[in-house]
């Protein structure tokens, strides 16, 4: 089967508190724990069809709590963002988030249990490598434990703006100017423990390659960009030979990780590390972990193939093309020529690609600022599920329809559900009824939300969907582009004599009496003979009916879906195609099988 992959932000997962308020500090709000991960829903997303769980937020980063008592060194609260800070402003890459830990002293301890349950389920753990930047202030109280490791910026010449030895970039005799309207925000005028502003002397650049000392309320000005010997301003010339002593530091990262027995990392924004690097690092780590798996965070097509050929990533982000198209149809912008561009322009390369219609970067589908409504995004799931064989990836609440509504402090009411504050995902509270992990808490509609997305996890357990090849049916179809106020897709799937016909209406509107045309090619590459025997169906957004026993060469097949026209005909002859109705936001997939093998 391919991979489903399930990403819990630990710090919202288990969070039980049903009242929030904007910028609520940890004790107001409160926060998910890696304890409340239990043995039960794991158990449940086990059976709900997952094989992987990406724990978001694990590794420790800048926040506003103050965990001095335990050697963990305060941070300004102009350089986190909110409270809780993000996840990706790491700040010491050997340990965990102690607003993760139940007893902050075992939070290490903590976190290696997690992962003996998530094992005992059944299920392997993927975890964040954010190589690209760092929290402004990092410091590792963990670092003796790693021989040889020196702490990030020990070594460094801060004299000079580049060299090849230095773990940061320099802007000799400039310091850094933050953002005046930082520090009118309530997570610093409310709490600062630190009674002066922050100050870096010479101040260094900032995460997103912005080589200046005074980044913007939009830049990543919490975090400093490491160097893997780029000299980016000149020329972006390329200093790998001795091995920078950051390239060392990061597999000595991944090694630690892998120790603890992390199956895999997601790593944040892989792009923006030289691709020398991977090529270097994922093959020497594999040597001892081989079955580690490594996913890129990775926004420029034109690089795919490096990524997967040179830099030996296991898969890649697609959000450009599948994401971007996807969304783009079922807001109504787009028709559904446009996913076969999509896997054109991919080739041989749509077997790597992570597919998904949510995750932390992205806006709830559910929310006003997507499609404000789950159903319509089932067929873009479905063929998530069906397209291509790689894996598909589903974010936390998704499955239950959650809205994100609201600001919540540092985030504001953007339709994203927050990774800088303290909060909640109510629907997925829903779900997780208390500790119960039984979905008691959804109203009728939600569970069946989420009992269409199990159907839909489903389809990646199938070798159809994973290992068999893939017909798009529109370049003969071109007619149902023009169906006023649908939006219908077609292909087939099929594998040694087994065939899957996956039809979508990504529109609004029912489809009514449309043909479908299945070519004499695709016969010939089913290898099916004249008659295909109709195995089975399961419909998706909606109940179906069929009437046909076989799909005949010379006849067709017909169906519909409750609501949308009901039967058709009791026939179709030869090069009619095939006649069919289908319901808006809704799609079918229907099982045939070779009387020829």
């Amino acid at each position: 089967m391919k991979p489903v992959i399930y990403q819990i932000f630990v710090r919202l997962f288990g969070n039980r508190n049903e009242q929030v308020r904007s910028y609520g500090t940890i004790s107001q709000n409160g926060c998910g724990k890696f304890d409340d991960i239990t043995e039960t829903a794991l158990n449940s997303l086990r059976d709900f069809g997952v094989t992987h769980v990406w724990y978001t937020g694990v590794i420790e980063h800048a926040v506003a709590a103050d965990y001095s008592d335990f050697g963990i060194i305060n941070d300004y609260p102009e350089i986190v963002k909110g409270r809780a800070g993000s996840p990706y402003a790491i700040k010491d890459y050997f340990d965990v988030d102690p607003d993760l830990a139940n007893d902050v002293a075992q939070r290490m301890q903590e976190f290696e249990s997690l992962v003996d349950r998530t094992h005992k389920a059944g299920l392997k753990v993927i975890i964040d490598f954010v190589p690209n930047h760092v929290a402004r202030i990092y410091g590792s109280d963990a670092a003796s434990s790693h021989p040889g490791i020196d702490d990030f910026g020990m070594n460094d010449d801060a004299g000079e703006s580049f060299r090849a030895g230095n773990d940061f970039y320099y802007l000799p005799g400039q310091e850094l100017k933050l953002p005046d309207e930082l520090y009118d925000k309530a997570s610093i005028t409310e709490y600062r423990k630190n009674p002066e502003k922050y100050r870096e002397f010479p101040a260094r650049a900032t995460g997103n390659d912005c080589f200046r000392n005074d980044p913007g309320g939009g830049d990543w000005y919490e975090t400093v960009k490491l160097n893997y010997g780029v000299d980016y301003m000149n020329g972006r010339r390329k200093h790998f030979d001795p091995v920078p002593p950051l390239w060392q530091k990061m597999k000595s990262v991944i090694l630690f990780w892998a120790g603890k027995k992390a199956d895999g990392f997601r790593a944040d924004m892989a792009e923006m590390v030289p691709l020398e690097f991977w090529s270097w690092l994922i093959p020497s780590v594999k040597s001892q972990f081989p079955d580690l798996l490594f996913i890129a965070e990775i926004y420029q097509p034109d690089l795919y193939r490096d990524y997967i050929e040179t830099g030996r990533f296991d898969y890649l982000y697609d959000k450009m093309d599948f994401y971007d198209v996807t969304r783009n149809i079922i807001e109504g912008k787009a028709d559904t020529r446009s996913l076969t561009w999509c896997w054109q322009r991919l080739g041989d390369l749509e077997k790597y690609m992570l597919r998904f219609l949510e995750n932390h970067d992205e806006q709830r589908i559910a929310s006003r600022f997507f499609a404000g409504d789950p159903w319509k995004a089932i067929p873009g799931m479905v063929l998530a599920a069906t397209m291509n064989s790689g894996p598909l990836l589903i974010y936390s609440g998704q499955e239950v329809g959650e809205p994100a509504e609201g600001p919540s402090g540092f985030s504001g009411d953007d339709g994203r559900t927050t990774i800088f504050d303290y909060w909640v995902v109510p629907n997925h509270q829903k779900w997780m009824n208390h500790g119960r992990f039984d979905g008691g808490g959804l109203p009728a509609g939600m569970a069946e939300l989420r009992k269409t997305y199990a159907g839909i996890i489903g389809l990646c357990r199938e070798k159809l969907f994973s290992k068999g090849s893939f017909y798009d049916l529109m370049w003969v179809n071109t007619h149902l582009y023009g169906l006023r106020g649908t939006g219908i897709y077609a292909c087939l799937r099929y594998l040694n004599g087994e065939v899957a016909l996956v039809i979508l209406n990504f529109g609004r509107a029912a489809c009514d009496r449309a043909r479908l045309i299945i070519p004499g090619d695709a016969w010939d590459a089913i290898n099916a003979g004249g008659t295909l025997k109709i195995a089975g169906w399961v419909s998706y957004g909606g109940g179906n009916e069929a009437f046909h026993e076989d799909l005949k060469k010379t006849e067709g097949i017909e169906f519909c879906l409750p609501g949308s026209g009901g039967l058709l005909q009791d026939s179709v002859s030869k090069n009619e195609g095939i006649e069919f109705c289908l319901q808006g936001h809704s799609g079918l997939v229907i099982y045939m099988e070779s009387l020829q093998l």
